[in-house]
């Protein structure tokens, strides 16, 4: 469960999570070029004026659990449905720009199988 490789995907992933939750509220790095479709979905989204910033805590918050190795099955599971909506999004609005979005959900996937252990009670009945 701690091997190398483990730990580099863990880390990995909480910094591209701790980046990308920062930057809903920071703005340090450039929103991308969206076709028709996609930038109206975002500008919805927007316009809620909270959806974009809870994603953005909640990519935070799991970024920080998996950089310091904590709660690391409870922030997977946590990731899970937004790294699927993020994929959905990227394969239905944005193909183009897929690569970042299937490398997040794998990354997860991986991970939830290498904690998979902690996950066996939920399944137990």
């Amino acid at each position: 469960m701690n091997s190398t490789f483990t730990k580099i995907l863990r880390i990995v992933l909480g910094l591209a999570l701790l980046v990308f939750g920062l930057n809903k509220f920071i703005g340090f790095m450039e929103m991308p070029q969206f076709p028709p479709d996609a930038e109206q979905f975002m500008s919805s989204l927007q316009a809620t004026g909270y959806v974009l910033y809870v994603v953005g805590i909640l990519e935070t918050f799991i970024g920080l659990l998996l950089i310091f190795n904590k709660w690391v099955p409870f922030a997977l599971i946590l990731l899970a449905p937004i790294a699927f909506n993020i994929l959905l999004f990227h394969l239905f609005l944005d193909l183009s720009d897929i690569a970042g979005a299937l490398v997040i959900a794998v990354i997860n996937v991986i991970l939830i199988y290498k904690y998979w252990k902690a996950y066996r009670p939920l399944f137990q009945y």
